[in-house]
């Protein structure tokens, strides 16, 4: 890197972290916005706790920590603090046992080594009778972990006495998926194009780069997969894997390896194979060069996403072999690396089921202890498609002999997309503290992923990213949450999604009280608010074809029934649901005895989750009193009322943060409450076709006539799956 671009990089970081008071708050700094408190009452008493500091060390990960503790208290505190030699009291010390002899002189190896390699330590204690403050770690890069939770720490405005905070990650892989292609198009993406810039990489490396790896290094996650799961072997060349190496250089003292996605059929695509058969010796052979090609540009190659055999994607079963025939071919190609491959568990066949919600228990759960040790089967949270609420995947505790990691989408596919605010932690919680009964009550799906239900050898999640070109990084602010909450999740599956929630306010916007009490409150009730006027009572994939952008509970003219809307809400002049019960599909068998009991009987089955297991009459008596017609409509108002209330909360912040990012927000609600209305619109007209009941009392009727709402039309929605 030439003098000049390390001295363009350093002057854009400084105006990151100190931005000019003219300067507009465009979001770019995520939560890591080190200004200045505005409490001084609280401002002397950190200023007179942390009066210098001390990283010594050399390694990469230390001087990125040693940067990011030097701006981020000098920001924070208003001056400069400098980096003592000499420990003197009110000192901050982080280092490990090897960089640092203060650490190695305390007596930290207990609780050291409960932390393994990426755990760190924050903790009050004494040195040669002084009070300092001590983050401790065994490897550098649980040094910057530490770094970055100590300085949250002040962000959000906590004591900084009696310290004894012991953190490690519960998973072991903690990856972001980007759905990126070479073309800079994303897939499901709704905040701009690619951030990879692959026709100037590698000589252009762009300070974005950097900041991309400071902010997922700040919430733990320690791998990202560049490219889209519907692949480009292009992607596997060397003149690709270089600008791929350029992208590892820059992330590996932030703890993140780079991870690529394989295109199964890349032996014949730009091999020169006749076939990618999983058992053949000319094939393998293909992939074991290969590899090693990737390893000689990427020491540190994390190893291969792969999506086979689904949706088009070419795959094993192309040849008459298993998914475990071709996962295992590539993880032994990777194994001597210590590589993994994560093998996607999102598939189904060219054949159109009964019900797609069968599919991968079916072809997977029968493979359990067939693949490698270095194999993780990547599974979505539920059966269907990132769907605004789905029970969660029967696959969880199914598979005792194979890691299973879990699969969320960050991005706002079927959300909402780019305007809806829509706060996915709870979501994300309402899956992971599911509970499979896999080994009796207390099997959540957490203990699943996190490994130690099964005695797993390894552990992974994975998000599919909302990152993109624009300024902000997500698109919506509030998209910058998920993101955050995604990272918090997978450092640890049992924190609260109202614990995250402030903590991300705190660094995001403000820690004023009525502030974070208020945004909080908008936060957590906002999935809710999605699901009522989307899919309230367990309807789902009724949204608009192909971009699933808008309500389409009409959609019935496409290539394969299991692609329709029609074939998920089956209704009818009798009533509505997918009946997944014993008399049905019988879907609620893939599930443990405990689970299939609750979920196959209407009068159990919760009932967010009703319509998604039972086709039921539009007179059903749901437990408030009300029909199943009037409870849908009710449910559908409750959801607009939801974010009309959001946009009202929403206005008592004014003033308690920057007017941009204010306005901004409100802008987006302001299309979200239309988008409300027209979901609802939309879709009660839509089933009443079918109930011939008329929209009850309490229920806005509907702006516009049923056709209008079929006739909408938007062939230039962002995020649409390209056609290679």
């Amino acid at each position: 890197m030439t003098h000049t671009l390390k001295l363009l990089r350093l002057v854009l970081f400084f105006s990151l972290i100190f931005p000019l008071k003219l300067a507009a708050e465009d979001g770019y700094r995520l939560w890591l916005r080190y200004d200045l408190l505005t409490d001084q009452q609280l401002l002397n008493t950190y200023r007179t706790q942390i009066k210098g500091w001390q990283l010594k060390g050399e390694s990469a990960s230390l001087q990125a920590s040693r940067q990011e503790l030097s701006l981020g208290l000098s920001g924070l505190l208003g001056k400069q603090i400098a980096e003592v030699e000499i420990v003197d009291d009110a000192t901050l010390v982080a280092g490990t046992v090897a960089s640092s002899s203060v650490i190695a002189s305390l007596d930290l190896g207990e609780q050291l080594s409960t932390l393994a390699d990426e755990g760190f330590l924050i903790t009050n204690t004494r040195y040669q009778d002084k009070n300092i403050i001590a983050i401790a770690a065994n490897t550098d890069i649980g040094v910057l972990y530490g770094v970055f939770h100590f300085l949250k720490l002040i962000q959000t405005q906590h004591a900084l006495t009696h310290l004894n905070i012991q953190s490690t990650p519960q998973i072991r892989h903690r990856v972001l998926n980007h759905w990126d292609n070479l073309d800079r198009t994303v897939e499901r993406g709704y905040a701009g194009f690619s951030i990879w810039d692959w026709h100037k990489l590698p000589t252009y490396e762009d300070p974005r780069y950097t900041d991309y790896a400071r902010a997922n290094a700040s919430i733990g996650i320690n791998g990202t997969v560049l490219t889209n799961v519907n692949a480009n072997a292009l992607v596997l060349t060397p003149q690709y894997l270089e600008k791929a190496a350029a992208l590892a250089n820059i992330f590996r003292p932030y703890g993140i390896k780079v991870y690529l996605t394989a295109r199964f059929s890349a032996p014949v695509e730009i091999g020169g194979l006749q076939t990618a058969d999983p058992l053949s010796p000319e094939v393998q052979a293909w992939w074991n060069s290969k590899v090693s090609e990737i390893y000689e540009y990427i020491p540190d190659f994390g190893g291969f996403l792969v999506k086979a055999n689904s949706e088009g994607q070419p795959g094993p079963q192309n040849y008459g072999r298993t998914h475990a025939d071709g996962a295992n071919m590539l993880a032994e190609a990777v194994a001597e690396h210590e590589g993994v491959v994560m093998w996607r568990a999102f598939v189904y066949s060219e054949d159109e089921p009964d019900d797609r919600a069968k599919q991968a228990y079916n072809e997977f759960k029968p493979l359990d202890g067939s693949f490698k040790d270095n194999v993780l089967i990547q599974v979505k949270n539920g059966a269907i498609d990132f769907q605004p609420r789905e029970p969660f995947h029967p696959l969880f505790g199914a598979m005792p002999e194979t890691p299973l990691m879990m699969e969320f989408q960050i991005t706002q596919e079927y959300l909402g997309q780019g305007t809806h605010l829509v706060y996915l932690a709870p979501m994300y919680e309402e899956v992971l503290r599911a509970d499979t009964y896999a080994k009796g009550e207390g099997s959540t799906v957490a203990k699943v992923i996190d490994g130690s239900l099964h005695n797993y050898n390894t552990s992974g999640i994975a998000g599919v990213a909302n990152i993109g070109t624009d300024r902000n990084w997500t698109g919506h602010i509030f998209g910058q949450a998920n993101w955050y909450a995604y990272g918090r999740l997978a450092w640890n599956p049992q924190l609260s999604s109202e614990d995250i929630a402030e903590e991300w306010i705190g660094m995001t916007f403000s820690n004023n009280e009525a502030a974070v009490k208020t945004i909080k409150s908008m936060m957590l009730n906002s999935h809710e608010a999605l699901v009522n006027y989307m899919t309230p009572l367990g309807l789902h994939h009724i949204m608009g074809a192909g971009h699933h952008y808008g309500p389409g509970p009409w959609v019935k003219k496409m290539p394969r029934a299991d692609w329709t809307s029609v074939y998920y809400h089956r209704a009818d002049e009798k009533g509505i649901g997918f009946d997944r019960s014993k008399s049905g599909s019988n879907a609620v068998a893939q599930y443990f005895p405990e689970v299939a009991k609750k979920y196959g009987d209407p009068a159990s089955c919760p009932e967010k989750y009703l319509l998604w297991f039972h086709h039921l009459d539009w007179d059903y008596q749901m437990a408030s009193g009300n029909t199943l017609w009037k409870e849908i409509a009710l449910h559908y108002q409750k959801g607009v009322d939801s974010v009309r209330q959001m946009q009202q909360h929403w206005q008592n912040v004014e003033g308690k943060i920057d007017a941009e990012r204010f306005a901004q927000v409100k802008a987006f609600l302001e299309i979200q409450e239309q988008e409300a209305v027209w979901w609802k619109d939309a879709c009660l007209s839509y089933f009443q076709t079918f109930s011939k009941l008329p929209i009850p009392e309490g229920v806005e009727k509907p702006e516009e006539s049923l056709e209008h709402y079929q006739n909408l039309s938007f062939p230039f929605a962002p995020g649409i799956r390209p056609r290679w």
